[in-house]
């Protein structure tokens, strides 16, 4: 019988009403962390939905870094890290963002894909879409292709998929209203 992957998130998801701040009901993702058979279901759904059409995946600071790299080991193939500013040693490429008050920087390494590497950029909830979006113009200034986007989870009333143009956007489950 084929796993409902969408279903296997909802049951490891909680929501923590009121964080970070009154009025925001935060979906929690570290249930699935915390249950290596179940988060092992959905590594390896991601990394058949992109079998052979990636050669590199990209993980978004911070919980890009827990999802991006089982992925990659799957398949094969190296990991990216894009990491807030000043993180990373060496020279590196600096994206600019905004954000709801102010803005913010992700940084990857300089020799972290070559032209023509066909990437996979993955972080854990998609909501505005600006890190989403700041990472794959970041990637593609190397010359590299965004191939997929990947999320756990969109809260579509933010309507962040708007940010992301024609990209290929996956998500497992998408929340309509908060």
């Amino acid at each position: 019988m084929p796993v409902d992957i969408g279903q296997v998130l909802r049951e490891h998801t909680r929501e923590i009403p009121d964080f970070p701040k009154p009025g925001i009901a935060f979906k929690d993702l570290t249930p699935l962390f915390a249950d290596a058979p179940a988060f092992q279901q959905v590594v390896d759904d991601i990394a058949e939905r992109f079998r052979g059409r990636v050669d590199a995946v990209a993980g978004v600071e911070a919980r890009g870094f827990i999802i991006g790299p089982p992925v990659a080991l799957a398949l094969g193939l190296p990991f990216v890290a894009v990491r807030k500013a000043g993180k990373l040693p060496g020279e590196t490429l600096s994206q600019e963002y905004d954000l709801e008050y102010g803005s913010a920087t992700i940084e990857i390494s300089t020799d972290a894909v070559d032209a023509g590497d066909r990437v996979l950029v993955i972080d854990d909830v998609l909501a505005t879409g600006g890190t989403a979006a700041a990472a794959c113009a970041l990637l593609e200034r190397t010359g590299a292709k965004v191939t997929g986007i990947q999320m756990l989870m969109e809260l579509a009333f933010l309507h962040g998929r708007d940010a992301l143009g024609e990209r290929d956007v996956h998500v497992l489950v998408s929340v309509d209203d908060d």
